[in-house]
């Protein structure tokens, strides 16, 4: 009777110690996501503000306009921009780091991490301020004879602001993934002739793919949801999902359309996100033979 008894407080045990960060969560992520979709169908009147009653009319305004779209279509190639250029400086970068000796991996981790310990809005007008008209970056244009290019509130901006910011979000999953990854299996694949361009196709790759995995889907989904940048790089003209949905809250005092716009953002966010998770954690199973 005894053992039974504690059989079944070992099981229960991993429930009750998992329930107050399932509180927790419910509070800080749930709730407020459930009071948001809530509000998206409530009815808005001009003159009135938020009113009581159920509409579509919120949703049906963003599907049906082709403003919405465009918006939408922006943030997405944006953030997918950022994603792509993150990996491409931020995987050969961790693999650099991880190479390094002490202290040099100590101090280059340090300048990695180092944006993260400054506001976003810190460094958006610290970007504004470099690729202003008369910026750093338009002064050595006009040295070289380009003259100068109009860079400030465009996407071009934007994105280089959000590599700047989201780099970090990458090398650090890469760099933890390539821990794992005994130098001494590099150096055996090329005592037996394997080029370098192998060893880093047939090896190192399939090691690190569970960090791009978790890197991409990090950035990607920051990237499409951030406002500082957009907001003070893109300026007024080169609208995002994010400064849109600022733009309905705190401007047009419209919150129900606002909610209707973050939750389309939240639905497909995760319908991208777990599509390519899906994609490419199943190559990376074939590839493994795992099945």
């Amino acid at each position: 009777m005894t053992s039974k008894a504690t059989n079944t407080a070992s099981r229960w045990t991993p429930v009750a110690l998992s329930v107050p960060s399932l509180a927790l969560f419910a509070l800080m992520v749930l709730l407020p996501l459930a009071l948001t979709a809530l509000l998206s169908f409530q009815q808005y009147d001009q003159d009135r503000g938020v009113q009581s009653g159920f509409t579509l009319g919120s949703y049906a305004l963003v599907l049906g306009d082709s403003y919405y779209y465009e918006i939408f279509f922006r943030t997405g190639w944006i953030a997918a921009l950022t994603t792509l250029i993150c990996v491409l400086v931020g995987a050969p970068e961790a693999y650099i780091l991880s190479r390094m000796a002490r202290p040099w991996r100590s101090i280059f981790l340090l300048v990695i991490l180092a944006p993260l310990l400054v506001s976003v809005v810190v460094r958006a007008f610290g970007w504004s301020l470099l690729l202003g008209p008369n910026g750093v970056v338009n002064q050595v244009f006009e040295l070289l004879g380009i003259g100068k290019a109009k860079m400030l509130y465009t996407s071009t901006a934007v994105v280089v602001a959000l590599v700047h910011v989201m780099l970090p979000f990458m090398v650090i999953p890469v760099w933890t993934s390539l821990q794992k990854l005994d130098p001494m299996v590099e150096n055996a694949a090329l005592s037996l002739n394997a080029s370098h361009w192998t060893v880093m196709r047939r090896i190192v790759l399939p090691q690190i793919t569970p960090g791009l995995l978790s890197g991409s889907l990090i950035v990607f989904g920051l990237s499409a949801s951030a406002l500082a940048i957009p907001g003070l790089l893109g300026g007024r003209r080169l609208k995002m999902v994010a400064t849109l949905i600022y733009d309905e809250y705190l401007h047009e005092l419209n919150w129900p359309l606002g909610a209707a716009i973050a939750f389309a953002l939240l639905v497909i966010n995760l319908a991208i996100m777990l599509s390519y998770n899906a994609v490419l954690e199943g190559a990376y199973a074939k590839r493994m033979g795992r099945s």
